[in-house]
């Protein structure tokens, strides 16, 4: 996805001969002040810092702190390693594979909400393809709610709409308005993210298959420009708090003591808050740094793991100590989006729902394949205990917790202000299974109260663009945590 501007010792290097280099020579890349996407920077490197990769101490710099239980939490990282990887990964991978799950129907278009800075990347890596009339089932095409009821169903409401014809024509189009307002005011204001409008004629179906993740050469100061506005004013830091490792600021030294300081300070529900976004963050960069482009030429595009990327992020002394709680921020966001797959099996058991394609072979081995995930979600042994979150004095609570929503709100809308649109398209994805694994949380009540048939609407819902969202968003998380046992094995095996 987003990559920064890299210079080796002395030269500057384009991306051909920095992957010329072996991972040891490569370790002493060195990031231009400023220029790192991410917003946190890595720390400029000095001669001799490379002698210390030696097969073994790299794998143990990275991971020797991504062991044993997380903080907050009642579980610890190597039983999310092994259920993810054996566990839920294959079956996770199988599923959105699936019609339903890979076509994702995004505005790709939106301006930014933030500042007015109408330049384009021009990377041909940034291009998203969306996919032809033909290319959509026409299932996902018929109808915006259809996915949770059978066309018999749709027919007979249109019945009773007939027939309650008269009471609705006596209704003026401003209060017509005003209803159809009304419900949408209520349906987002369960959400902790923005939604795009899929009538809108700006939204278009896009293949994720065919679109993924991955190093497009996206970088420079539009870049790490869209983390710093995040963390910087999104996370509920005072400006006088210096994040360690941030470009940005002149505070050279800064070892973060005072940061983590005010973060261990904080309540429980904003230091989480911020864990999440670390995680997110985290698992991008892991992303990165699995699929880059290590070759290309005529015949093919080479797309790899590239471990000096990956140490420069999230190696111990590269980072100043930084790398490793990014790591175990990375199974925290995990622990979160497994307890809402948990919670939610209700509502996709319910005989009603379907995963409507217009394919009905397909739509019942999927949704199938759906609950035995779901199933094996909610047998993990060590869940996150969100009734911890939000608890307390229920006035201060609700506070909080509105607080909570309108910030993750506003970083679902700095993803309109992505400039390369595939960073845009997976940011906005992520966001939104994020934060819709978060209604997910804190919508127990109504999830309970759920009827079983389909003649009372549900006082909880989720859209389709909801639930390819959080599937696919989990989807993420959970390679990330496969992937780390992959640079997990490289790092081991360099040689000296």
């Amino acid at each position: 996805m987003w990559q920064p501007r890299l210079y080796c010792k002395g030269l500057k290097c384009s991306s051909k001969n920095l992957r010329s280099h072996s991972p040891k020579g490569a370790v002493a890349w060195v990031l231009v002040a400023g220029q790192d996407w991410t917003g946190r920077g890595a720390v400029p490197l000095h001669s001799g810092v490379h002698k210390t990769t030696a097969a073994g101490s790299a794998a143990h710099r990275c991971f020797c702190q991504v062991t044993g239980n997380l903080d907050d939490c009642a579980c610890d990282v190597e039983t999310i390693d092994s259920f993810n990887n054996k566990e839920i990964f294959p079956k996770l991978q199988k599923l959105l594979s699936s019609d339903y799950f890979r076509f994702y129907k995004v505005n790709l278009n939106n301006p930014c909400p933030f500042w007015t800075d109408h330049s384009q990347c021009g990377l041909k890596y940034c291009a998203v393809k969306p996919c032809t009339e033909g290319e959509v089932p026409e299932g996902l095409k018929s109808s915006s709610y259809k996915y949770s009821e059978a066309a018999g169903q749709d027919i007979e409401e249109c019945e009773k709409a007939e027939k309650l014809g008269a009471v609705n024509g006596s209704l003026s189009d401003e209060t017509r308005q005003a209803l159809q307002e009304w419900k949408k005011h209520d349906d987002e204001s369960d959400r902790f993210c923005m939604l795009d409008d899929e009538d809108s004629p700006e939204s278009q179906y896009v293949d994720l298959l065919l679109n993924p993740e991955r190093f497009t050469g996206y970088r420079g100061p539009e870049a790490w420009r869209i983390w710093n506005s995040i963390y910087e004013e999104n996370c509920f830091k005072p400006y006088s708090v210096k994040r360690p490792l941030n470009p940005l600021a002149s505070n050279s030294g800064n070892k973060g003591q005072g940061f983590y300081h005010w973060l261990e300070g904080l309540c429980v529900e904003k230091r989480a808050f911020f864990r999440l976004i670390s995680g997110l963050h985290a698992s991008i960069n892991i992303h990165l740094s699995a699929r880059y482009l290590l070759d290309e030429n005529w015949f093919e595009l080479k797309w790899g793991h590239n471990v000096s990327e990956f140490q420069l992020r999230f190696d111990e002394e590269l980072t100043e100590g930084e790398g490793p709680k990014r790591l175990r921020n990375l199974y925290f966001l995990y622990l979160i989006e497994l307890r809402a797959l948990a919670k939610i099996l209700p509502y996709f058991e319910r005989p009603t729902f379907h995963l409507y394609t217009g394919q009905p072979t397909e739509d019942n081995e999927n949704k199938n394949l759906l609950l035995e995930l779901l199933h094996v979600a909610k047998s993990f042994p060590l869940h996150f205990d969100e009734t911890a979150l939000f608890a307390g004095n229920k006035k201060e609570a609700m506070k909080l917790k509105e607080d909570f929503k309108l910030t993750f709100k506003n970083i679902s809308r700095i993803m309109d202000c992505v400039e390369c649109f595939k960073c845009r398209l997976w940011g906005k994805l992520q966001t939104q299974g994020l934060g819709t694994a978060l209604k997910i949380l804190f919508s127990e009540r109504q999830i309970e109260a759920m009827p079983n048939t389909s003649n009372t609407n549900p006082s909880f819902q989720l859209s389709r663009q909801e639930i390819v969202s959080l599937f696919n968003a989990f989807g993420r998380i959970s390679t990330s945590v496969r992937e780390l046992e992959n640079f997990r094995s490289l790092l081991s095996n360099l040689k000296q």
